[in-house]
């Protein structure tokens, strides 16, 4: 069985004998862009409360969408990971949790998606939400609740990235995030099946309206959506993001 067909059968039963929770309603969705298939997760912020994970209570990584969601007893309503991590599994730039800055912001040079500048920031701070290339975030500094730096950036205010080509060599399954409703509305997307930066690029800024998207992973792509019924098999992951009521 592939990681996107395992059942909510199936999670439920990796969540034990805990208490059933009423399943948050789904705010997930399949769309077609450009006749490739993708789940978008559409948050609006003043409803829910978009928050990034990483450490359990117990100090280790939560490590897979499946044990966050045991952890969190039925409350989030999505996630998915939330951008590029070292193989100890921490964040390779920037992470910020309840207002605590846990990594630093990363400007550094190097190879990999991560340093194909623009790279960038998307935070939460409040009921809005922003994405911001890297630089802009270090002189803006909005002190945000959560934040997650990954790269490269998708969207750049309303134009695609200059490096990314319209179709190029590398296809893989790719997650990323979108911001649109000055803010107040983050839109997550998971493809289905492996695609070019550009198509996905331009599901941001096409298809779904976003001004400003940031690229959070390939390959290792992956998501947690109860009211789909699906909970995706990976490898250990790094850094996530999620949805849970207000």
């Amino acid at each position: 069985m592939s990681r996107r067909a395992l059942s909510f059968a199936l999670v439920a039963a990796c969540l034990g004998s805990a208490p059933a929770a009423a399943a948050p309603a789904s705010p997930c969705r399949p769309i077609q862009s450009e006749g490739e298939t993708y789940t978008i997760c559409s948050v609006d912020l003043r409803r829910e409360r978009v928050r990034v994970f990483w450490l359990g209570p117990d100090g280790l990584p939560y490590s897979s969408l499946s044990n966050l969601a045991e952890k969190q007893g039925g409350r989030l309503s999505f996630a998915m990971n939330a951008g590029m991590y070292d193989k100890g599994q921490a964040p390779v730039g920037l992470y910020v949790e309840e207002g605590r800055e846990l990594k630093a912001a990363s400007t550094a040079n190097g190879p990999g998606n991560f340093h194909l500048k623009p790279n960038g920031v998307f935070y939460v701070k409040g009921e809005r939400a922003g994405i911001l290339e890297t630089g802009r975030y270090l002189k803006a500094a909005p002190k945000p609740d959560f934040a997650t730096q990954s790269g490269p950036m998708l969207v750049v205010d309303g134009k695609i990235h200059p490096k990314i080509s319209a179709d190029g060599p590398s296809q893989k399954i790719r997650n990323g995030v979108g911001v649109r409703d000055d803010g107040r509305t983050a839109i997550f997307a998971i493809s289905e099946r492996p695609v070019s930066f550009g198509a996905f690029a331009r599901l941001f800024k096409d298809e779904l309206g976003c001004r400003n998207a940031l690229f959070l992973d390939g390959s290792v792509s992956s998501l947690y959506a109860p009211g789909l019924g699906r909970s995706d098999l990976s490898r250990p992951l790094g850094p996530l993001v999620g949805a849970v009521a207000r």
